[in-house]
């Protein structure tokens, strides 16, 4: 009996009489414990971008006009005149980062591919009615231009801020804005009427604009995911010139090359940019 009553009094020292042991234990624990997975916070998606401009512009306008061209035309807006851009399609890619703000939702973004060509298109008078049909009432034989009027190759930088509606891992739909810039070089006049005597001096104002942006991420597997990406620019406005121009005159011989001067040109771009591509977070 009092073997019992010993062992029952003895029986809480026992039970820590090793704290080292129950450190240990412990230890043992929290090392076992998994890791939180880490975020993947750069993303890319590639694929093909559809680039649809909502082109308007004002009546293209001539100046500098001297000498003979005066005869016939004269500085100023040519009236019911006008000018457009075709739509195109090129490789490009989206590359983001998230940012450790706003539970992991905030993303900044930019748009990677090779450069757009932009082709500029003659509307109303400008290509249906000739630039100069007479000179002091006298037909002069200048042709309309008909549609193609010039060619550059583009580069729009574009970043944005984009914002996950949904924690969701798998089904991530997002709105975003930002700003964008459009930079266009090798511009030069495509006309076969304005180019016959000489090649003239074809330029471009860089164009900024500003960004709306949404679209859908979807997970296809694992790290892999694909995406529809809608972006449209708006208030982007171009602004060309072209300098040097020189007409021929058929049915003027006396006249023969006729230098016109120059002509400006202002373009509201404001594209639609319709993106989808496939890719991994990293």
């Amino acid at each position: 009996m009092k073997s019992v009553v010993l062992l029952a009094l003895l029986a809480p020292t026992l039970a820590h009489a090793d704290p080292d042991a129950d450190d240990a234990a412990a230890t043992t624990a929290v090392k076992v414990a998994p890791a939180p997975a880490k975020r993947q916070r750069l993303y890319v998606r590639l694929g093909v971008a559809y680039v649809h401009p909502f082109a308007s512009s004002g009546p293209l306008s001539l100046a500098n006009v001297d000498g003979a061209a005066s005869l016939a035309v004269k500085d100023g807006p040519i009236a019911g005149s006008g000018t457009t851009i075709d739509a195109a399609t090129v490789p490009a890619a989206i590359i983001g980062y998230t940012l450790p703000y706003l539970h992991d939702r905030l993303s900044i973004e930019t748009i990677l591919g090779t450069p757009i060509p932009v082709k500029f298109e003659a509307t109303g008078t400008l290509a249906n009615q000739s630039l100069a049909p007479t000179a002091l009432g006298i037909p002069t034989g200048v042709m309309a231009l008909g549609p193609q009027l010039g060619e550059a190759k583009g580069v729009p930088p574009v970043v944005t801020a984009v914002y996950a509606l949904t924690d969701s891992p798998t089904f991530v739909p997002y709105v975003g804005a930002g700003v964008s810039m459009l930079f266009a070089y090798d511009a030069k006049v495509t006309n076969p009427t304005l180019t016959m005597v000489g090649q003239p001096d074809m330029s471009i104002s860089p164009a900024p604009g500003l960004v709306l942006q949404t679209g859908i991420d979807a997970k296809i597997w694992n790290r892999v995911y694909a995406r529809i990406d809608v972006k449209f620019i708006a208030l982007m406005q171009a602004n060309a010139e072209v300098d040097h121009i020189q007409i021929q005159t058929p049915d003027l011989p006396l006249f023969g090359n006729v230098e016109v001067g120059s002509a400006k040109m202002s373009v509201w771009v404001n594209p639609l940019i319709v993106q989808a591509g496939i890719g991994a977070n990293f």
